[in-house]
């Protein structure tokens, strides 16, 4: 017997990722795109990446219009973190402009289900009920 988590993620609608964008790709875009040369854009990027450190170190939310807020997390080992939170500006760009590849797209908009039963009807010997 299937558990409708199995079924849920074997038919869940996924990007397919791409290989990921690095600093200098990054800074080779925003140079074409304005007025700085790609050294500058490093430059200011790695200049932001020290000052989020800075002020999430001590104890601030940075938050980066545009793109998300950091905040600083800890658990119960003393370990530090930054957690992203989204902004919903670009959230919601996204949800417009998004034109990569998508694993499972037909499946977008079912209901769960519809996804046990289309998952019985490739599995039935394996089912969920």
């Amino acid at each position: 017997m299937a558990s409708k988590v199995k079924a849920l993620n074997h038919y869940r609608p996924m990007v397919e990722y791409r290989y990921t964008i690095g600093l200098r790709e990054l800074a080779e875009y925003i140079a074409k795109t304005s007025a700085f040369r790609p050294a500058d854009v490093i430059g200011i990027l790695e200049s932001l990446h020290d000052a989020v450190l800075e002020f999430v170190s001590r104890g601030h939310g940075v938050r980066l219009d545009g793109l998300g807020t950091y905040l600083p997390n800890v658990n119960y080992k003393g370990e530090f973190d930054v957690a992203h939170r989204l902004d919903r500006r670009l959230k919601k760009s996204l949800n417009i402009h998004y034109n990569g590849e998508l694993v499972n797209r037909k499946h977008i908009g079912k209901t769960s289900d519809e996804v046990f039963a289309l998952w019985n009807a490739e599995h039935p010997e394996d089912p969920v009920v």
